[in-house]
């Protein structure tokens, strides 16, 4: 057994983050009541120092600094350390995120904060050197010790602020969503588009699927050729980049550069989960083979790397950074190669796969490194160079076999084993997604079984979620973001199944959001349960980023659950809280594109689309082949009294009911005629 210098007590922690830090000599501490009482009772400033296990900054800031045993010193001797993993508190990390963006304009991780003993913070930023970060404890320590009250004074002014970022008032006038002006919004969200590589017109570039995919919808439904090439440019740039993984699928987690070449190169689940989601819809609109291949060997990624066998959980993140032969860690260096090793791994097909991966100028990174790019498409290339398509299908195969078995010689990126219940409701429809799209047997059964996963050890009784699982433990009470996600993703999975357990599950977590983290005065979901510790802000989660905002998800899961149990409470709610946003929203539509997708709704007719009888799984399927974002499904093979099924079984017949608001058509026995009768177009 490894024997260790330090031992702190992280180490009774389960977060792979947190056990990173467990044998520094800093004297680190969990966040914890216990954590939290010591501050106050021996009157000392705290450090809050908060990273995740995929990020590199924070092991260049650890190894530079909390490995070091003069800071150490320094923090030990003054100051209570409190190391976060921001994924298993996401509350946490809100409140001193914000915190930092007050002070210094900019906020990331590693995130590093200074509070007094209750936890105000009065200094903080991100990744500091190790003479900087000495010096700065240092002359706070002085100032606590000389000046405290111009510290508390300063937290105070902080506190207000932090408390006013994300205020959110009740919208009270009428606006009548049906005639919402989009295009002006769209005009002005245009000017950011890059023409060229897709994406925004910045480094770094983030890939932000809900834009995506708002826009995918927006274009089709409204015929609009220019916006749908440019979200198609967008989606096939991404698939070209080393931000994609070539070799070994998935994706990382943005671009550096504006051709998104050179990824960070960690890979999340999150990230992954969403543009699975994505380029499955975009497949039904384009039939892009490109989009059913990456979706093909990014889900084969996930099953691989990321998955836990027998409970079918899917883990967090895997690290940016590997070890080298010297052993030192280094970012990307387990995906990146020499001209020289790929001559050696591929042989004489070497030519042909740098002309195809752009092992030249292109694709060249730095050090005499190659981040593998690509800038056509396959057709295009095989009628280059005069090859059969399906030979050089052969060829990208073996150069994927040979290269994957070479670079798993090396040391391998670390994995975050920890389940979040919120990434895997996000994992769980990209599964389902890709079910409909390719219908793939075992996308479905791997979506099930995850399904089961989550009911059995993440659902508890009352209709309470747990946030986090590992080691067979369940624990931290869950936040919005966890049921939103579950509950959106068990709704698709109903579509699909028609299995009512999945729908009765969303009713009762849905339920016991409304109990538990309701404000019924803003009409919003605060981000933590009522039951939870205080902590210095309850915050409301509303802007949608690389995730959609917890709110914007749980406002569209509202607006179909009214459909599905005619509930007019929850109706009414969407359109508030939609309502509360829409200001902002039309100064930042890129922040908003989720709640846009709820806002689309109300733009064209929404159909509920009813399939009852023997042979409702068959039809259901053909059905979900088309791109149809303006409607639900729901289903049975058999008589049910369920509030859309109720009175529509005909015994030995299966019939397709198109509805708009209880309003039905004459049933039809063709999916194709159902399809035909619904109006995608405004």
């Amino acid at each position: 057994m490894e024997s260790h210098t330090y031992t702190n007590e992280l180490i009774n922690e389960t977060s792979p983050y947190l056990l990173q830090h467990a044998h520094n000599p800093v004297d680190w501490r969990g966040w914890n009541a216990a954590t939290l009482q010591k501050a106050k009772d021996e009157q000392k400033l705290m450090v809050i120092s908060i990273g995740y296990a995929a990020c590199h900054w924070c092991h260049v800031m650890e190894r530079e600094s909390f490995e070091d045993s003069l800071v150490a010193a320094t923090m030990n001797e003054h100051f209570i350390s409190v190391k976060v993993d921001r994924e298993e508190r996401p509350d946490v990390d809100q409140i001193y995120i914000n915190a930092v963006q007050l002070m210094t304009g900019s906020a990331g991780w590693p995130l590093n904060v200074i509070t007094l003993p209750d936890g105000r913070p009065v200094w903080g930023g991100t990744y500091f050197k190790k003479e900087a970060w000495i010096d700065a404890l240092t002359k706070i320590q002085e100032v606590y010790e000389r000046e405290p009250e111009k510290l508390e004074e300063y937290a105070a002014k902080l506190e207000e602020g932090i408390k006013s970022m994300d205020l959110i008032t009740l919208n009270t006038e009428a606006i009548d969503f049906s005639t919402y002006d989009t295009e002006s919004l769209l005009e002005n969200w245009g000017t950011t588009f890059d023409h060229r590589f897709g994406g925004y017109k910045r480094a770094p570039k983030f890939m932000m699927p809900n834009n995506y995919s708002y826009l995918l919808r927006h274009a089709v439904q409204h015929q609009d050729t220019t916006l749908l090439n440019y979200v198609t440019l967008t989606l096939d740039q991404i698939a070209f980049g080393g931000v994609y993984d070539h070799i070994g699928g998935g994706f990382a987690r943005y671009s550096v550069d504006e051709k998104w070449h050179v990824p960070h190169f960690e890979k999340m689940l999150y990230d992954n989960a969403q543009l699975v989601s994505l380029y499955s819809n975009a497949y039904l609109v384009t039939k892009n083979p490109l989009y059913k291949e990456v979706v093909t060997e990014t889900l084969t990624f996930i099953e691989r790397e990321m998955t836990q066998d027998s409970s079918g959980a899917f883990y967090s993140s895997l690290d940016a950074d590997s070890k080298t032969e010297t052993g030192e860690l280094e970012e990307g260096a387990y995906y990146i190669y020499t001209k020289e090793e790929l001559q050696e791994v591929l042989g004489e097909d070497f030519e042909l796969f740098s002309d195809y991966y752009n092992v030249n100028s292109f694709g060249k990174w730095e050090n005499g490194h190659y981040v593998l790019i690509k800038d056509k498409h396959d057709a295009d290339f095989v009628a280059e160079h005069n090859i059969e398509a399906e030979a050089f299908q052969k060829k990208k195969n073996t150069w994927q076999e040979q290269l994957l078995a070479y670079r798993n010689k090396r040391d391998r990126p670390r994995l975050d084993d920890k389940t979040l219940t919120s990434w895997n409701g996000l994992m769980l429809k990209g599964y389902v997604d890709a079910y409909k799209a390719f219908q793939n047997e075992s996308y479905l059964d791997t979506a099930l079984k995850n399904a089961h996963f989550i009911a059995d050890s993440q659902l508890q009784e009352s209709g309470a979620l747990w946030h986090s699982h590992k080691d067979g433990a369940s624990t931290i009470n869950g936040y919005l973001e966890d049921y939103a996600a579950v509950v959106e993703a068990y709704i698709s999975l109903y579509e699909v199944t028609m299995d009512m357990q999945w729908l009765q599950k969303s009713k009762k977590m849905t339920d016991y959001v409304f109990e538990h983290f309701f404000d019924k005065d803003k009409q919003m979901f605060y981000f933590t349960s009522k039951e939870d510790a205080a902590l210095m802000t309850r915050t409301i989660e509303y802007r949608d980023n690389v995730i959609p905002a917890s709110n914007s998800i749980m406002a569209n899961n509202l607006f179909q659950l009214s459909h599905y149990y005619d509930e007019p409470t929850y109706a009414t709610t969407a359109q508030q809280m939609l309502k509360n946003v829409e200001a902002e929203m039309a100064q930042y539509p890129s922040g908003f594109s989720n709640w846009m997708q709820l806002l689309a709704n109300y733009q064209t007719k929404y159909y509920e689309v009813v399939v009852v009888g023997p042979e409702a799984s068959e039809k259901i399927k053909e059905i979900n082949k088309t791109y149809i974002p303006n409607a639900l499904l729901a289903g049975s093979t058999e008589k049910s009294d369920a509030y859309l099924l109720e009175g529509r079984y005909v015994a030995g017949e299966t019939l397709i009911y198109v509805c708009v608001n209880n309003t039905c058509k004459l049933p039809v026995r063709d999916p194709k005629n159902a399809i035909e009768s619904i109006k995608i177009t405004k």
